[in-house]
């Protein structure tokens, strides 16, 4: 039952990439380019020099490291084929037939966009519409299920809180974060000019 609907809703959105053309350079985009910009994202609030920002940039790697490895056990206990292996699809984007559940690419925009939205709340609701984008067009391209992603955006959320939950409230975690980011200071210091930034 479940999967039934999963496909229709598949085929339903990816049948657009047949018909609404005009948008499959932006979807193509978000499938392929547009975690890069996640990544970029992250070095820019690191490089704003503030203990906040850095603090919630290095979460969000670990929250993104900690959502591949469980997405990786995930795929190993219930794999399932790429929409493409299974069926006739629009597929816009090369991909290998590897496992399709869950998404590690809603798994990624999620992790790092939830981190940003529970320490950044107004900026973070962009970032968190920017992960949807990305989630959305892994089905449009014809590379994912609609459950592949929500299953990646639920494991992404879901890692990111327990990230900031841990590094926020067990004093050990948090003093080993605070370590690291003394030490990278006091190197950067030596090679770039202190300034002096607000808390944003």
């Amino acid at each position: 039952m479940i999967a039934n609907i999963d496909y229709q809703v598949f085929q339903w959105l990816n049948d657009f990439a047949g018909k609404e053309t005009f948008l499959n350079v932006v979807m193509r985009f978000f499938a392929e380019r547009a975690e890069y910009i996640m990544i970029i994202g992250i070095i820019l609030y690191w490089f704003t020099r503030t203990n906040t920002n850095r603090m919630m940039a290095i979460q969000s790697l670990i929250a993104t490291a900690v959502g591949f490895g469980t997405s990786a056990l995930i795929a190993n206990f219930f794999y399932r084929d790429r929409p493409f292996v299974a069926h006739v699809v629009n597929q816009l984007i090369p991909h290998a037939a590897n496992a399709s559940f869950p998404s590690d690419h809603a798994t990624a925009a999620f992790a790092i966009a939830m981190t940003f939205y529970i320490v950044r709340r107004r900026e973070g609701k962009v970032w968190l519409l920017f992960a949807a984008l990305i989630a959305i067009s892994r089905v449009w391209t014809g590379v994912h299920y609609p459950t592949d992603i929500i299953a990646g955006a639920c494991l992404g959320m879901v890692t990111a809180w327990g990230v900031h939950k841990v590094c926020h409230n067990w004093k050990f975690a948090n003093q080993q974060l605070q370590a690291c980011i003394t030490l990278y200071e006091k190197v950067e210091h030596k090679i770039l000019p202190k300034k002096h930034s607000r808390e944003l």
